[in-house]
C-alpha cells in the first residue's frame, strides 16, 4: 500500500472463500479517459439491461439529439434508452448481441453536431419517491457489467431493512482499470454521491471497498472517507486483499458485514445495497445536469491492440470503431472479449455495438491464449476448492450432460454467478463454465415444460 496511512481503515469482517489469484495486467491504469470521436453512426439495442427489453418510441426518419429517449417500457424491471448522439433515425432493426439473444435497435445517423435535447434539465428532487424517479429517468443500470436497473435496486421493499451501502471499488477482473480511473478523476461525484443516496434513503453506514493493490485509489477513497461532511463516521473505507472474484455482489457483502446473502436471495435480504463506484459517480453528475447515461469510459487493451488504453464513448458505438481509435490490431486477433477475460463474453465480429454495461474490450493475438484440450477429470477437487459458493462443478457438469433436473436443483446450480474460478483452476481443461449455463438452460426448459 505505499505510504497510504491505514488509521481508522476497516479490513475484511469475513474473508471470501475459494477464488483465484490471477494477473493483475492493469497495463491502463496511467491512461488518462480519452473521448473518441462523434462515430458516423450508432446502434442502440432495446435490450441493454436485466428485465424487459424496450420498445422504440421513435421511427424512421425522426430527427433526434442526445439524451432525448428513444426507447422505454411500463415494466418495472427495465430502464429508457436514450440517444447517444445527434441525428436522423436511419433504421429500427434487429441486432444479435454478444450473448446471443436477438434484440430490436435503433440506428442513428449522427450529423456531427452532438446538439443536447432541450428538455435536459437537473431532476427536482424532493424526497425518495422523486429521487427513485430520476434514477429512473437517468437510464442508469449497473456499470460494474451487470446491466441491472439501478432505481429498481435502490428502491428498498417495505418489509427490507438495509442499513449498509457498499460502494464496490474492488475492480477485480484482470486488465479492466476504468473504475480506477473513476476514483482518480471523478472523486468529487463519488462523494457527492455517496451522501445523497445515504441521506435519502435513510441508510446508516457505508463501507467504500477496494482491493489492496490499487494505492493511488485507495489514497482518493481514504480521502472521501475522512470528509468532514461525515460527522458521525459512518463512512468508512475498507481494504480487501486482491483475489478474484472479490469483487462479486455476494462476496462484496460477506467481505464488508460477514454477512452471507442465502441463495435465491439479494443482497437487500440481509440489509445491504452494493453498487459500482461509477454507477455512485453517475448519479451525482445526473443530479447536477439531467444529462443520461448516453456515454460510458471502456478499457481497451490486450495483446493485440496498437493502442491500449481507456476510451469514453457513446452508447451504441461500433466496437470496430473504437479499436480503430486504438491503432486497430498489432497482430491477428486470435480471441476477442467483451467485458473481462474471466466473466466476459467472447465475440467473433467486432461490428457490434457498446452496450451500457459494457466496460472493457479485449483482443488477444492470436497463440497468446491459452487453450487446453479437454481431458477426463482426475477428480482432484481444485474447482471445489475454487468455488466461492462451495458448489461442486463437476457434479453439475455430470447432471447438466444427463439432463438430470432433480439433482441439478439439489446441487445448487441456479446459486452459480459463473465467475469462471472452477474453470481456472480445472487442470484438465473443461469448460467448466459452459456446463454451468448448460445446466441452467436444462432447468428452464424443464420449468417452461411444467408452467
Amino acid at each position: 500500500m505505499g505510504s497510504v496511512n491505514l488509521d481508522g481503515v476497516l479490513k475484511a469482517v469475513k474473508q471470501v472463500r475459494g477464488g483465484v489469484a490471477v494477473s493483475h495486467n492493469k497495463n491502463t491504469a496511467d491512461s488518462e479517459v480519452v473521448r473518441l470521436p462523434v462515430p458516423d453512426k450508432v446502434v442502440l439495442p432495446m435490450q441493454q439491461h436485466i428485465g424487459a427489453p424496450c420498445i422504440p418510441t421513435v421511427k424512421v426518419g425522426d430527427k433526434v439529439k442526445v439524451g432525448q429517449v428513444i426507447g422505454d417500457s411500463d415494466k418495472f424491471v427495465s430502464a429508457p434508452i436514450h440517444a447517444s448522439v445527434s441525428g436522423t433515425v436511419s433504421a429500427i432493426t434487429e441486432v444479435k448481441l454478444p450473448n446471443g439473444v436477438i434484440s430490436q435497435a435503433v440506428e442513428i445517423e449522427s450529423d456531427g453536431e452532438m446538439c443536447l435535447y432541450e428538455g435536459i434539465t437537473p431532476p427536482v428532487v424532493t424526497g425518495k419517491e422523486t429521487f427513485l424517479r430520476a434514477v429512473r429517468d437517468s437510464g442508469l443500470v449497473g456499470l460494474g457489467g451487470a446491466g441491472f436497473p439501478t432505481h429498481v435496486k435502490l428502491r428498498i421493499p417495505p418489509d427490507k431493512k438495509v442499513d449498509t451501502l457498499i460502494v464496490n471499488a474492488a475492480e477485480c477482473e484482470p486488465y479492466i482499470t476504468v473504475d480506477y480511473r473513476e476514483c482518480l478523476d471523478n472523486s468529487w461525484d463519488i462523494l457527492s454521491s455517496i451522501f445523497t443516496i445515504k441521506e435519502i434513503l435513510g441508510i446508516k453506514n457505508v463501507v467504500i471497498a477496494a482491493e489492496d493493490n490499487k494505492p493511488e485509489a485507495f489514497k482518493i477513497l481514504k480521502n472521501i472517507a475522512d470528509h468532514k461532511l461525515d460527522k458521525d463516521d459512518e463512512v468508512r473505507l475498507m481494504v480487501l486483499k486482491s483475489k478474484y472474484p472479490q469483487g462479486a455482489e455476494k462476496m462484496m457483502v460477506l467481505s464488508a458485514t460477514g454477512r452471507k446473502v442465502p441463495p435465491g436471495k439479494l443482497p437487500a435480504d440481509v440489509g445491504c445495497i452494493v453498487m459500482n463506484v461509477a454507477s455512485v459517480a453517475f448519479i451525482a453528475r445526473y443530479l447536477k445536469t439531467g444529462k443520461p447515461l448516453v456515454s460510458r469510459s471502456m478499457t481497451i487493451d490486450g495483446s493485440a491492440i496498437a493502442k491500449p488504453q481507456n476510451v469514453r464513448v457513446p452508447i451504441g458505438t461500433n466496437i470496430g470503431d473504437i479499436i480503430d481509435f486504438c491503432g486497430g490490431f498489432k497482430a491477428e486477433p486470435g480471441k476477442i472479449i467483451t467485458g473481462g477475460p474471466m466473466m466476459g463474453l467472447s465475440i467473433i465480429d467486432t461490428n457490434l455495438p457498446v452496450l451500457k454495461q459494457n466496460n472493457a474490450i479485449l483482443a488477444f493475438a492470436e497463440g497468446d491464449q491459452k487453450v487446453m484440450k479437454e481431458r477426463d477429470c482426475i477428480r482432484c477437487g481444485r474447482c471445489a476448492a475454487a468455488c466461492p459458493l462451495s458448489l461442486m462443478p463437476t457434479l453439475i457438469e455430470r447432471y447438466s450432460k444427463a439432463k438430470d433436473v432433480e439433482r441439478l436443483e439439489k446441487v445448487g446450480v441456479n446459486v452459480c454467478m459463473e465467475c469462471g474460478s472452477c474453470a481456472f483452476s480445472c487442470p484438465a481443461g473443461k469448460p467448466l463454465v459452459q456446463y454451468m449455463r448448460l445446466a441452467k438452460q436444462v432447468l428452464r426448459e424443464e420449468k417452461s415444460k411444467n408452467a
